[in-house]
């Protein structure tokens, strides 16, 4: 296995890739007048093309486009906002992934709130703030959960913790996305032309190569599902191209090892025994009907949104170009913030934060000074 793992980073398959690339995409330049344009759905996959190199590999060969997958980075403001607020109550403890405390509101941070002493906490897992909450059963304990369907599975598993368990003083403000909605209103759209996909390797554990066909059948969009290894990024965007090039839009499953057909059946049926669909906004995006789910009826006892009504303004519009960003419409040093007044130490938009970040991977891994 161990040997397996390593030819996933081997420089001469990496060589040998890249050169089988060049030709590929040359050739579909001759054929259509223009360089193929593949969107990396998923943040890791964003970071792993600018940190491996493949993206300043492939300038003028391949046009790769940053999308929608990071979950920190799609999160919409108002409920950074709430959390904010939840925090000023009494007895409050409030618990988060760690990026999304730096991630800026609508004036402040969760880590401004955490400076004036609030009590903010961040877990490794939403299990660990069920675990705050049966430590402190004096006080309400929050936990903001947001991800794709990466993560959901892991929300409803604390939820049935807390449900079971009959922990009364937690609750959970969900604001969870999904991959469908979005890649669909972006081809419906089609304000930015996407030619194929690299599909995300995390989020295809749990939902399977299948649930992918409509971008097929519906859209004649082939896309692969890879891993995040430089071997296995190279494959994927070689086996897309070929697809691009014989005209044939099929969902490849190159990251077989871990991705099956079906996906997996228990998480799913978490999904579905704990949440519903609901409409979601989206950061920089708006509300997509339907582009999230948020925690069933039966349930509500642990929704924090019906616990703990909070009144948030409409998010004032700043010179942040990251909604931008996340559609793929512009590069992150297209905005004139990048670099400039937002870094790395001083985020003014989610996508410099995350570690899965446009914008982040580009001041990183992408910049010539």
């Amino acid at each position: 296995m161990l040997e397996t793992l390593k030819q996933f980073s081997n420089p001469e398959i990496s060589k040998i890739l890249l050169e089988k690339i060049y030709e590929v995409a040359d050739r579909y330049k001759n054929k259509f007048g223009k360089e193929p344009a593949l969107m990396e759905v998923c943040g890791s996959h964003t970071m792993a093309v600018a940190k491996t190199g493949v993206k300043k590999l492939l300038t003028n060969h391949v046009k790769l486009i940053s999308g929608p997958g990071c979950p920190v980075c799609v999160t919409d403001q108002k409920s950074i906002d709430a959390m904010i607020e939840l925090s000023e109550g009494e007895n409050r403890i409030i618990c988060s992934f760690g990026d999304m405390i730096r991630v800026p509101g609508t004036k402040r941070t969760l880590m401004d709130a955490k400076t004036d002493g609030k009590d903010i906490r961040i877990v490794y897992s939403p299990v660990d703030a069920v675990k705050v909450a049966k430590e402190n059963p004096n006080k309400e304990v929050v936990f903001l959960g947001i991800g794709f369907e990466t993560t959901i599975p892991v929300l409803a598993v604390a939820l049935k913790m807390a449900d079971e368990e009959n922990i009364s003083n937690f609750s959970m403000w969900v604001t969870t996305k999904l991959v469908e909605p979005i890649l669909r209103k972006l081809l419906n759209e089609g304000e930015v032309h996407v030619d194929g996909f690299l599909l995300p390797g995390h989020v295809s554990i749990v939902l399977g190569k299948d649930h992918y066909q409509y971008l097929a059948d519906e859209y004649r969009v082939p896309g692969v599902i890879c891993g995040f290894e430089p071997v296995q990024l190279l494959a994927g965007i070689y086996q897309t191209i070929k697809l691009l090039l014989n005209e044939t839009p099929e969902i490849i499953n190159a990251h077989r090892h871990v991705v099956r057909d079906k996906g997996n059946p228990q998480a799913q049926k978490l999904m579905e025994t704990y949440f519903e669909l609901s409409h979601e906004a989206w950061r920089g995006i708006g509300v997509i009907e339907n582009s999230g789910l948020d925690i069933k009826k039966e349930y509500q006892h642990l929704n924090a949104k019906l616990r703990f009504p909070v009144k948030i303004s409409e998010p004032k519009k700043t010179k942040c170009r990251c909604g931008e960003v996340i559609r793929g419409l512009i590069q992150p040093e297209q905005c004139s913030l990048f670099a400039k007044a937002c870094t790395p130490t001083n985020p003014i938009g989610p996508c410099m934060v995350s570690g899965e970040g446009s914008c982040a991977a580009s001041y990183q891994y992408m910049r010539e000074d």
